[in-house]
């Protein structure tokens, strides 16, 4: 996994704040993490007060707040018990995804907008005038099918060449372009009747007065 392959001494120290860990617990867990890379499986409050400013006393509280908080763990291993990090490093892989998931979205997010608006620019600029709610909502039914903003405007120049000013002779044109482009591609159609149905019925919905009877 992408995660993984980052030091989860990096997640630690940037995400620390957030997965509400003081600053002697942080401490304290990278140098639980240095003893163990050093050969040393069984951390003790003794044996990290020997790197640390903390006494022993103190470094024992932070080990049961780490325990209690499920960042480390003593697990035994043959006949050994040691101590492990495993918890802590799962948790921070977790809020890795979870933190990398939010800004994709955020990035999808930002990038419908900025398409959106561009639609929403170019529909009003070649129409001459602003745009009603439901010519918003058919614009964004469009986008959500997977057609480009290229293609939208585009397909609004085409029906303007030909006198055309109606939501359904733009939703024709994107059709024919559909049906157009899986011919080239596969040899057929998935532009079906069912679809065509579909069509239908929100052109029947979609009927407002800006909607010209311009197709006969």
């Amino acid at each position: 996994m992408v995660s993984e392959a980052i030091d989860f001494r990096y997640l630690l120290i940037d995400n620390y704040k957030r997965l509400k860990i003081s600053e002697e617990e942080l401490a304290t867990l990278l140098v639980i993490d240095l003893l163990i890379g050093q050969g040393n499986p069984f951390i003790t409050a003794d044996l990290l007060a020997l790197k640390m400013s903390l006494k022993s006393e103190a470094i024992d509280k932070v080990l049961a707040t780490l325990l209690k908080k499920g960042l480390i763990d003593y697990v035994v291993a043959g006949n050994k018990t040691v101590t492990t990090l495993e918890p802590l490093i799962k948790k921070l892989y977790r809020e890795f995804q979870l933190s990398l998931a939010e800004e994709q979205q955020a990035s999808s997010d930002r990038e419908m907008k900025e398409k959106l608006e561009n639609i929403y620019s170019a529909f009003q600029k070649l129409l001459g005038r602003s745009l009603s709610p439901l010519e918003i909502s058919k614009i964004r039914e469009w986008v959500s099918y997977g057609y480009s903003d290229e293609m939208i405007i585009a397909a609004l120049k085409e029906a303007l060449s030909k006198g055309k000013k109606s939501l359904k002779s733009v939703d024709k044109i994107l059709l024919q372009w559909l049906a157009r482009d899986d011919i080239e591609s596969d040899g057929h159609t998935t532009v079906n009747e069912d679809w065509n149905k579909n069509l239908e019925e929100t052109i029947r919905i979609a009927k407002t007065p800006w909607i010209d009877d311009d197709d006969k």
